[in-house]
Formats: C-alpha cells, structure tokens, sequence
C-alpha cells in the first residue's frame, strides 16, 4: 500500500481512473488485462498490476509510439479497485 501511496502521476491520468474505479468489476477487468485463468487474490493481483503500470508510464515518459493511454487508465482503475478491496479485506479481519 506505501508503494501504491507514492506513485506519481499526471492528474489527469489519475482524475480519469478515479471515475472510472466507480464500475470497476474484478472479474471482468482482471481477466481482461492479467489474461484468462484464475483471478490471484487481491493483493498479488494489486503487485502485478503496479508491475504493468510501471511499464507503461516509463513507455509515457519516453514519449514512445507504443503507449496507450487507454490501458494504462485501464490499469490504474485496475490497480485503485484492488487497492480498496485488500483495505476491505484488512478492516475486516481486524473486526
């Protein structure tokens, strides 16, 4: 969660995955961007995620012809639902 708070984003781009972690669907989204098979629980989900991310804001950074802005929005709403469900899953087994 410390790696997730010290991301350093454009405003816009975190604005934009805001709005959207309002629909997030696990199952739906993940499957989409981790690929088929078994869902890996959230905060091994929420480490991949950051992995993938990383690359695409480096491929931003870079200015290169290959980013999409569309999938890294994609990840960072991704990487925002799994962030609330593992701090979900805290509170309730501190309960």
């Amino acid at each position: 969660m410390t790696m997730l708070s010290a991301l350093r984003r454009p405003q816009l781009l975190i604005r934009a995955a805001r709005f959207g972690q309002q629909d997030y669907n696990r199952s739906r989204h993940l499957q989409r961007i981790l690929g088929y098979g078994s869902l890996p629980g959230p905060a091994a989900a929420l480490m991949r995620l950051m992995e993938l991310e990383r690359g695409l804001n480096e491929q931003r950074r870079e200015n290169d012809a290959g980013y999409s802005l569309t999938r890294h929005v994609d990840l960072m709403i991704a990487m925002m639902g799994e962030a609330q469900l593992l701090r979900a899953n805290r509170v309730s087994v501190v309960q």
